[in-house]
């Protein structure tokens, strides 16, 4: 039985590891589901106050991860607070309108888009926000898989 305890955890970790590409998935849930579901089926005597006060601070940092790479690479390339806007609608809805392709579209045109209507831009000056909107959301999923990483790799020390 520990087996299938084990191919529960490690599921609920892979599906963390792909919301990093499709957002519609909380990744930080189903990290913390695994956690949690090890102290369930196992033993949460392991886990300490200051495991959880870690695993927290690693939350925070995922979530602002997000928001800090998604705002530098759009600011960079001189977007705006409709920029931003447009860019994290287009990173939801794009892998629904187009599939695969969508997660790095849609936050492009979403940036597009948002650049052309709301600030009036020209479309080469748009273009440039758009790019700097899949920069930014290309380093915001390097950097939560580093924090995750390191989050899965905490808990395996505490529990070894």
């Amino acid at each position: 039985m520990e087996a299938v305890y084990w191919i529960i955890i490690s599921i609920l970790f892979v599906v963390a590891f792909v919301g990093l590409v499709y957002p519609i998935i909380p990744s930080v849930l189903f990290l913390l589901a695994g956690f949690l579901l090890y102290g369930v089926f196992f033993s949460f005597q392991p886990f300490s106050w200051l495991f959880w006060l870690i695993q927290g601070l690693f939350v925070v940092l995922l979530f602002a991860a997000d928001y800090v790479a998604n705002l530098i690479g759009i600011k960079k390339y001189g977007g705006s607070k409709a920029g931003v806007w447009g860019s994290t609608i287009g990173i939801i809805a794009g892998p629904f309108v187009i599939p695969i392709f969508g997660i790095l579209i849609g936050p492009f045109i979403g940036a597009i888009v948002a650049e052309l209507i709301v600030n009036k831009r020209s479309l080469s000056e748009s273009v440039k926000v758009g790019v700097g909107s899949v920069i930014g959301f290309i380093s915001s999923v390097i950097t939560k898989t580093i924090i995750q990483v390191i989050m899965i790799g905490y808990f395996f020390m505490v529990i070894l």
